[in-house]
């Protein structure tokens, strides 16, 4: 059964436009929402779910397609396609996605010859980005190629996509994973049911995926290398390439996983030229700076960045709380924990047992010596990139003042993070690490908006944000 152009899904949600393309058991539609959206619905073959000849695997199949919807679900990031429901139309399990216009890199290669340099290492940059987020969630793509990464049409901007065999790994344990791979793409350790697998899992493809964009040629499967080892360096078949660009993808591509950098932020240094003082744009207009800045570790500063931060010590005691504990927390770089603490600490300083407690009265009122104590942590350990002060910056260039405007609190939840693709995200899909989006953190009140009850007069929990946010990041102190 192939679903055709009128029909209606999920209580009439979506209208079929066109099938788009169908795989060994998925296949994938054009949609359109109430809004008239464009979108992508993909679901299982009607086959796998009806024919006899695959009830064996059928339970497999399902459970394997709606791990796909969480793994999309909780991989938040500009560069990975985003998920916006999961449903059931008759029998059969769908996944709505985000719709991306434009063509694949594998297509753009085949149509285009090579990539420059420099066109390549952008987009491979914004992959690299966007699974720095996947494997914090503990993830592994597994299945990198230029098929799986689409740029949108008319931006330099690349999107990851197909998360259907992604899983989940544990560093350095042995771990069964079914055989899946894409010769050329797929590491060695891809092809043994049960082996240690880890971020360098993807590291390889990755580099692999760099190899081809600028040769148009797929390297040699991983196991063909064993015997005989025929990967040529890339150079050889791009003789524009820098020594820098074809060393790094020949150490990404190494055959053992111990002598690959062990995490894509690892070997996307390899690609960063030494001395970032030169004019690099002549060389071939990749922004090394922010991608330098985006890989480097977060390390604890003698200095504040923030010119309006007060100097004198940061940390101590205020007349009611110890900020020692989320000191060291930010310090150790656990964003989480610290995000927490400081909730802990702010309803410590107003005597409060939750925080949805906390009224304007209450954050209008809160002492200013202990306020301004908590963002100069923040605003100190993560070198000026996330904090209360921060955030008032970012509300403050929005038009954030004033009366209750849902497009100026819009265009900052779009700005810090909070808001992917029109949607707020969950607080379990906050991002917790130092390359999250300026302004991310703290998310003290964001984290309980969806908990939060509908009070009188309020339609929606986005009231509460912008009371939170008026109150907060206007204060003159702050």
């Amino acid at each position: 059964m192939v679903w055709l152009k009128g029909q209606q899904l999920y209580g009439r949600r979506y209208v079929i436009e066109r099938k788009l393309g169908q795989g060994g058991f998925g296949i994938t539609y054009l949609a359109k929402n109430k809004k008239g959206n464009p979108l992508v619905i993909k679901t299982l073959k009607d086959e796998v779910m009806t024919n006899p000849d695959f009830s064996e695997f059928r339970d497999k199949y399902q459970r394997d397609f709606e791990q796909e919807a969480t793994r999309l679900a909780v991989c938040r990031h500009p560069h990975i396609v985003q998920i916006e429901n999961v449903f059931h139309e008759q029998s059969l399990p769908c996944i709505a996605m985000e719709y991306i216009q434009g063509e694949d890199l594998w297509r753009r290669v085949r149509n285009r010859s090579p990539l420059s340099e420099a066109e390549a290492l952008g987009y491979i940059q914004q992959i690299g980005e966007a699974l720095t987020v996947v494997h914090d969630k503990g993830l592994l793509h597994r299945d990198l190629k230029p098929q799986n990464i689409m740029v949108r049409s008319g931006v330099s901007e690349a999107v990851l996509i197909d998360f259907g065999i992604a899983r989940e790994f544990i560093p350095n344990l042995t771990q069964t994973h079914s055989v899946h791979v894409t010769p050329g793409f797929a590491p060695i350790e891809q092809y043994d049911e049960q082996a240690h697998r880890g971020e360098y899992t993807d590291v390889y493809g990755l580099a692999a995926t760099l190899y081809c964009l600028l040769t148009t040629k797929v390297p040699p499967p991983a196991f063909m290398r064993v015997v005989r080892d025929s990967l040529q360096p890339p150079q050889a078949l791009n003789s524009t390439l820098s020594d820098r660009v074809n060393q790094g993808i020949l150490t990404g591509m190494e055959l053992q996983p111990e002598n690959r950098p062990q995490s894509v932020s690892e070997w996307l240094r390899l690609l960063i030229p030494e001395n970032l003082d030169d004019d690099l744009s002549s060389e071939c207009g990749i922004d090394y700076r922010r991608l330098r800045d985006l890989l480097t570790p977060l390390q604890p500063v003698d200095q504040e960045p923030q010119p309006n931060v007060e100097s004198g010590p940061v940390v101590g005691v205020s007349e009611k709380v110890d900020y020692r504990r989320l000191q060291d927390l930010l310090a150790a770089g656990k964003w989480k924990a610290a995000d927490e603490e400081t909730a802990d600490k702010m309803l410590a300083v107003i005597g409060k047992k939750y925080w949805l407690d906390v009224t304007r009265e209450d954050i209008g009122k809160f002492p200013c010596t202990d306020l301004r104590t908590i963002d100069r942590l923040w605003v100190k350990y993560s070198n000026g990139r996330f904090g209360f002060s921060v955030q008032k910056q970012i509300w403050q260039s929005v038009g954030g003042q004033g009366v209750y405007n849902l497009g100026v609190l819009c265009a900052f939840g779009d700005t810090v993070g909070w808001r992917v693709n029109k949607s707020w995200i969950r607080d379990d899909n906050l991002f917790y690490s130092p390359h999250a989006p300026q302004g991310h953190l703290p998310t003290v009140k964001y984290r309980y908006c969806y908990r939060l009850p509908v009070a009188p007069g309020y339609e929606t929990y986005e009231s509460h944000l912008w009371e939170w946010c008026d109150a907060l990041l206007s204060r003159r102190d702050l």
